[in-house]
Formats: C-alpha cells, sequence, structure tokens
C-alpha cells in the first residue's frame, strides 16, 4: 500500500464521493514505486474543471489551466493539481496541442502521456494502474515513449530533452527506438523556447547519469549548444589530457558536485579550446587564452540560452579563473579572495578537482600533481577563513567610507582610493586589519597626497 498523504487523500475522497473517478498520475506514482517520496501529486479525474470547481468551491483554488483541463487546488496551503481525462488535438508548434478532448476513460489519458514510467496510476483500492508497461520499465532501469516515438516527440519536442533528463536524473538507459528518434528528430527542438530548453538542460547536467547521457546524445546537446560541438574527437596532442575535449568535459561534469552553477562551468569550460588550439615545433598541443575566450563564449551561449544574470556571470567568471593555478602562498589566495570573493574561491576548488579528475597520474610524474596544488590551496583557504578579522574586501576592513570623511577627505574617488590601498597593505601582511592601525595609516596616506 502506498502512503498517500493526508490532504491528498483528502481530495481524493471528496471528487470519488461526488461519483468523480479520481487517480494520483504520473511522476509520484513512478516515485512511490521507486520508493522515493514524491515532490509533488498530481490527480486526474473524469469530472469536467467546472465540476473540479464546484466540488471544491469551499477550497481556494486556482484555474492553472483550465483550458486544458486543469485546475490546482489549494487544500490546507498544499497545491494539488487536478486535471480531467483528455486526449490531444495537433501539435503544429511541436509543443502545446492545439485542441483538447475531455473523454471519460483513463486510459485514453494514459496513452497522450510522454513515457511509459509516467503513464500510470494508483486505484482507489492502492493496485498500480499500467497499461503500457510502466512498471516493468521502472524494474528494467529504461525510459520509453509511450507508443511510437517519432508521434511523441512530434508533438511536443520538449519530451527529447525530458527523455536524457530522465535517463540522467534516475540513471537509467532509453530505450532504442526512443533513444534513434530523439537523436533523428533533434532539429526539432529549434522550435522550444530556450527557457524551457535551459531548465531540461540543467537537470540532464545535475543527475547521476549526466555524463554518460551527454556523451551517448552528444548530437542532441550540440543541437542546443552548436558551440561544443567542435570538441568532439579534438584530439589535444598534450601529455597531459588523455582525452579528447568532449570526452574530458563530460568527465568534468560528472566530477564536479551536482550543482547547475559548476556543472555548467564543466560543461562549458573548455569551449574555447577548439579556436584557441596551436601545436609547438615538438608537436604539443597548447591552447593558451581558452579560458578568457570560453569565458566570452559561456556568456553568449547562456544569454541564448536566457539563462539567469547570477548564474551566466559565476559560470563565465568560474571559467574565466579554471586556467589558473591554484594559489600556493596565503599572498597569493589573499588577492584571488579579494578579485572573486570566498565563495567563488570554493567553486573553483570543486572546479579545480573535477578539471583534474580524468588526468592519469604517469602523466603527471614529472609535475606537481594538480590534487597536491588543490590541497594545499584549500589548506591556505580555511587557514586564512579562520584568522580572527580575515579581511578578503573592503567591505571587511575595520574602516569604512565614513571613517576616512571623518579624517577631512572630501567625498568622492579619492574615499574609495584610500580604502582600495588599506586593503592591499592588509592583503600583503604589512598592516593588520585593526581600527587604529587603519586610521593611523590612512591619516599617513593623507598627509601624503
Amino acid at each position: 500500500m502506498f502512503d498517500i498523504p493526508p490532504y491528498v487523500y483528502t481530495v481524493l475522497t471528496a471528487l470519488r464521493d461526488a461519483g468523480h473517478e479520481a487517480y494520483p498520475v504520473g511522476g509520484c506514482v513512478r516515485d512511490c514505486l521507486m520508493g522515493r517520496a514524491p515532490a509533488d501529486w498530481d490527480v486526474c479525474t473524469a469530472a469536467l474543471p467546472e465540476q473540479v470547481e464546484a466540488v471544491f468551491a469551499g477550497q481556494r483554488s486556482i484555474r492553472t489551466g483550465v483550458k486544458h483541463g486543469t485546475v490546482t487546488v489549494l487544500w490546507e496551503g498544499r497545491p494539488v493539481e487536478i486535471t480531467t481525462f483528455r486526449t490531444d488535438g495537433p501539435y503544429r508548434d511541436n509543443r502545446h496541442p492545439d485542441t483538447v478532448t475531455f473523454v471519460s476513460s483513463l486510459r485514453e489519458d494514459l496513452a497522450r502521456r510522454d513515457f511509459t514510467v509516467n503513464a500510470m496510476a494508483l486505484d482507489s483500492d492502492g493496485s498500480v494502474i499500467d497499461p503500457f508497461g510502466g512498471r516493468a520499465d521502472l524494474e528494467a532501469g529504461r525510459i520509453r515513449c509511450v507508443g511510437e516515438p517519432k508521434a511523441r516527440f512530434g508533438e511536443d519536442a520538449l519530451r527529447i530533452l525530458r527523455a536524457l533528463r530522465f535517463a540522467s536524473k534516475l540513471d537509467f538507459t532509453v530505450e532504442p527506438d526512443t533513444a534513434r528518434s530523439a537523436v533523428e528528430d533533434r532539429a526539432l527542438l529549434d522550435n522550444i523556447a530556450r527557457e524551457r530548453v535551459f531548465s531540461e538542460l540543467k537537470g540532464i547536467l545535475t543527475g547521476p547519469g549526466a555524463g554518460r547521457v551527454l556523451r551517448d546524445y552528444a548530437p542532441v546537446i550540440f543541437q542546443i549548444i552548436p558551440e561544443l560541438a567542435g570538441s568532439e574527437g579534438f584530439d589535444q596532442k598534450n601529455p597531459h589530457h588523455i582525452h579528447d575535449v568532449w570526452t574530458h568535459s563530460t568527465m568534468a561534469v560528472d566530477a564536479a558536485p551536482p550543482e547547475p552553477v559548476l556543472r555548467l562551468t564543466m560543461l562549458l569550460h573548455d569551449v574555447g579550446k577548439p579556436e584557441t588550439f596551436f601545436t609547438d615545433e615538438a608537436g604539443v598541443g597548447h591552447f593558451y587564452g581558452h579560458a578568457e575566450k570560453g569565458a566570452e563564449m559561456a556568456d553568449g551561449i547562456l544569454r541564448r540560452l536566457r539563462c539567469d544574470n547570477a548564474t551566466r556571470e559565476r559560470v563565465c567568471l568560474l571559467i574565466h579563473y579554471h586556467a589558473i593555478q591554484p594559489p600556493q602562498t596565503p599572498k597569493a589566495m589573499r588577492r584571488l579572495l579579494v578579485k572573486v570573493g570566498e565563495e567563488t574561491v570554493r567553486q573553483l576548488l570543486d572546479c579545480w578537482r573535477a578539471d583534474c579528475a580524468d588526468r592519469a597520474d604517469a602523466v603527471l610524474a614529472a609535475d606537481i600533481p594538480w590534487g597536491t596544488l588543490i590541497g594545499t590551496a584549500e589548506r591556505i583557504l580555511e587557514e586564512l577563513s579562520t584568522e580572527p578579522a580575515p579581511c578578503f574586501s573592503v567591505k571587511s576592513l575595520a574602516v569604512n567610507g565614513g571613517d576616512i570623511l571623518a579624517l577631512g577627505l572630501s567625498p568622492g574617488p579619492a574615499v574609495g582610493k584610500v580604502l582600495r590601498a588599506l586593503l592591499e597593505e592588509v592583503i600583503n601582511g604589512e598592516i593588520a586589519n585593526e581600527r587604529e592601525a587603519l586610521l593611523t595609516r590612512a591619516k599617513a596616506l593623507l598627509a601624503d597626497r
């Protein structure tokens, strides 16, 4: 028996008591079968939208997508999305049905859904209603379209990326016919809003199967980010790199913590390599300036995908700095902290680890292993962050602009110049980050003006 939350059970009971069939459906059933707690619960019903609203007249409801049969009921503040059984008409935009037809058959409703693992419902006795073999596909770790894959992807091309997202998130494989159609029909993704594409891409990247899915479905990824296509099979001709650029990037994605900013960074961190590649007289490949070029390219890619500004700016910053050597002295670490901030430095540590995850120890025999450099940098960062008054920015100084003005300086750019000079001396260890010491030094700086 599945553990249906009380608020969902109450909604189901209200519909059934009013004479309407009602079933939990879709992802919540899939998650229950996998032993996971569903993030949300969807209900499908034979009741028409106006009948749903009548049943819950005493509750707050939102006509979320009433045109397509969906009403969201808030029961004790918890949302339950209730959708009338329906079939879909033509999808002329490869995303939304032009029309929907309300029906009385649960099976017809399940038949319109994307994948078998999402086309199951729970009956009132707790049994699973599974007309398309979703439970067997779950047990086999397989993503398979309901019906003909080309028809499903032609209706809604975003399902191509959804298939990859589920394969990554659940660490499943994609059934061969579904996989073949996903690659063959990838051009349909050009018709999908970039915001939706980007949302699915983040889902792919943050799953445990991300690297494998990226490699297996490279043509699909290149359809939405063509700038990456040149990295596939690109021989780096460098003893420090044992894979082509694309394989390395996908392995770096896997090695990074499953957080969107870090995995987007590793996906795009070497996008500038093909354009900056050259070989020296010995035939060894080099990529001078690839980090700066990559940050520039990543900015354009993420803008096109309608990425939010905070994520885009952080990803580009990490790409810009990913090729520098991890700081090996407190002074060098302080300088990096001043430039990018502590949070970014900690993310850079994760990026550096991910970037060197596929380097062989034998390749690094003549060098200090990057793992050692990263470990040293992390130790220095922890030591600095536990100092009594860690100072990595002007805001961290024990004095502020008001203190400088109180010394007799007029408002203007000179105030910031004095504060930055004080910060520079603190970073260099020339002066302690203590109020009296800083004020004394500020007076001396002003006297020298």
